[in-house]
């Protein structure tokens, strides 16, 4: 009977040796990064150390079969029932090595955890394989299977008894069957505390990276799986009741005057849209970046309108397209794009125009499947879309698609094709990785984010090419030029992710068309993409009412917020302080004074109650 015992205790030991070990190896993976952002030593070490308690409760969760089969063991035992615990282990430890490898994947490109919504994307593996680069891609390929192959031999080597033949006694028997269960239960809810344990007691540092690695992977992904089910039933970002949320966000959007400043000399200009790949605020020296990243888009900025203070409200791109078309905000979870019975409600700024009588096209030189973007694009009413298989082959492509200096160069010939006044949008993508654009890198600096960097030179150098030729097309004085971000990235800065600068993107509004009393000037108004909606329809005097997360940028009475959704919370800026709040481990992140008003805090949740709501009723 101790043999049963000991089996247990081996093994669960076990799974608790092993979540560690897989923490170590993602420690080691991103230890360049860890040693930019000089963290000390024995913080490092705190991950093994506070990731205790939630590895403990995962791996009472494990045991779960494991006891059952040596419940039987105690009174039967059949050699098959070892060969079925050392299958179910193997599946576990090859599940988990997934789950371990995937983190190291998506960390240093989304600074998160494996959850639901990634999960979601491995229904398009090709466009997984193609945002990685090569290398990597087969480096995480080989340490997915030493995991496994070392985990497993370790297991069998040291850990796991075979059980034939053992001597039995049937009160320990019926003590063990009894005592287990309850110690299992209390273990996998974390003790006998009223509220289950949960995320939170893993996070312990302003170092996001360390949270990442503390907390425990399986247990992550069960929760943001499980969460996520729910949410077809209720909404999971009820902080209040509906008419409370409602009359805070009436307030957020009251303006006492429904004025705009007119900075257009006509009425009726062509719109050219160009959405920069992950383009982060850090890479324009004006808006706090150092120098000579991009120094053409320096140049526009004197003869445009620079807003210095705005932010993507998401972190993907499928999530900043229904921002910047639809006046959409982001929102955790998911994404409103990749459903089409959710994104068919929303308003679209190409359709507004297109009743006006403009004419549109949209280019993009990579596939417009990945986060369904395709269908959402072909849904706002484009006469013309242009992607990946439409250039002509002739054009030089990398890993992700057509390189943007010959994207550009198409489009800027193309539009003349176009009826005038019309609204053409391109989104770049040479910005993304794996950052392998046919261009030099002369930036010697950047430490980890060097090829980011060098890819943003490289856009920018295409983006002097593309106004270069412009200027000398027929339609080019009649044009408002309007550049913004998808959303952001992560920058040789290194801002932790809920930061409101890691969230900081840049915007400017270019051209001839603009009146010369505000050309070189800057909007200091606080906002998100979602504000272009209804700033670019004040400007035209069409109709925005029904982009109702959208404010004016340029009217002077609109009030100044920016909101951002994390992966299970909110951010909120209001210029006197900001925040951010994450639901899972009920946290808080305070930026700036911790005594911020409780009313700011509740604009924030309230805004993102509304938003989720809205998503989940549409």
């Amino acid at each position: 009977m101790r043999k049963i015992v000991f089996s247990f205790i081996r093994q669960l030991l076990f799974w608790i040796l092993f979540f560690n070990l897989t923490r170590l190896i993602f420690v080691l993976y991103y230890l360049n990064i860890i040693i930019i952002e000089k963290i000390r030593l024995t913080e490092v070490l705190g991950v093994f150390f506070h990731s205790f308690k939630l590895d403990l409760a995962t791996a009472c969760y494990v045991m779960v079969i494991p006891f059952l089969i040596l419940a039987v063991q105690s009174v039967w035992s059949p050699r098959w029932l070892n060969v079925i615990n050392k299958l179910y282990a193997g599946f576990i430890i090859v599940v988990y090595s997934l789950t371990a490898v995937g983190e190291m994947g998506i960390y240093a490109e989304w600074k998160t955890k494996l959850t639901y919504k990634v999960i979601k994307y491995l229904s398009h593996p090709g466009e997984i394989f193609n945002s990685a680069e090569t290398g990597t891609f087969f480096l995480l390929i080989l340490i997915f299977l030493l995991i496994c192959t070392g985990a497993v031999f370790i297991y069998l080597k040291f850990f796991y008894m075979n059980l034939g033949n053992v001597a039995r006694n049937t009160w320990y028997s019926i003590l063990f069957v009894i005592i287990i269960p309850g110690l299992l239960f209390i273990g996998l809810r974390g003790g006998i505390k009223q509220i289950p344990i949960n995320q939170s007691e893993s996070y312990y540092s302003d170092h996001n990276i360390l949270n990442i690695a503390s907390v425990n992977n399986a247990f992550n992904l069960y929760i943001s799986i499980f969460e996520n089910l729910q949410n077809f039933d209720h909404d999971p970002y009820m902080f209040m009741d509906k008419a409370s949320a409602a009359r805070i966000m009436k307030n957020i959007y009251y303006t006492s005057t429904d004025s705009t400043r007119s900075i257009l000399k006509t009425k009726r200009p062509n719109v050219v849209l160009l959405i920069l790949e992950s383009w982060s605020a850090d890479l324009i020296e004006d808006l706090g970046g150092e120098p000579g990243i991009t120094a053409n888009f320096k140049k526009l900025e004197m003869n445009g309108i620079l807003f210095d203070h705005l932010y993507a409200s998401g972190s993907r791109s499928e999530q900043g397209m229904a921002s910047i078309f639809g006046g959409f905000p982001a929102h955790p979870v998911s994404s409103i794009t990749v459903q089409p019975d959710k994104f068919v409600k929303l308003p679209s700024i190409v359709k507004v125009l297109k009743k006006d009588g403009y004419s549109s096209s949209f280019y993009f030189g990579g596939q417009l499947i990945y986060g369904n973007i395709k269908s959402y694009i072909i849904f706002n009413g484009f006469d013309k879309i242009i992607e990946g298989e439409n250039f002509p082959k002739s054009m030089p492509q990398g890993k992700l698609g057509v390189h943007d200096q010959f994207t550009l160069g198409y489009m800027v010939n193309d539009v003349e094709n176009l009826k005038q006044p019309f609204f053409a949008a391109l989104f770049t993508l040479s910005t993304h990785s794996p950052w392998d654009q046919p261009y030099e890198k002369p930036l010697k600096w950047g430490d980890n984010e060097h090829d980011y960097i060098n890819a943003a030179y490289y856009t920018d150098h295409c983006l002097g090419e593309f106004f270069a030729k412009a200027k000398t097309k027929s339609w080019y004085d009649n044009t408002l030029f309007i550049i913004v971000a998808d959303h952001s990235h992560n920058s040789y800065r290194n801002w932790h992710p809920h930061s409101k600068e890691y969230h900081k993107i840049p915007m400017l509004f270019y051209g001839n068309v603009i009146r010369d009393e505000y050309k070189g000037t800057v909007c200091h108004k606080l906002g998100n993409q979602h504000d272009i909606a209804a700033t670019l329809l004040g400007q035209l005097k069409l109709p925005a009412h029904d982009f109702h997360y959208s404010k004016n940028l340029f009217n002077p009475a609109s009030q100044e917020f920016a909101y951002y959704a994390t992966e299970d919370g909110v951010g909120w800026i209001r210029p006197y302080g900001y925040f951010t709040y994450d639901k899972g481990p009920n946290f808080y992140y305070w930026w700036t004074d911790p005594k911020l008003a409780d009313s700011v805090r509740q604009e924030g949740k309230a805004y993102l109650q509304t938003v989720f709501g809205e998503y989940m009723n549409n």
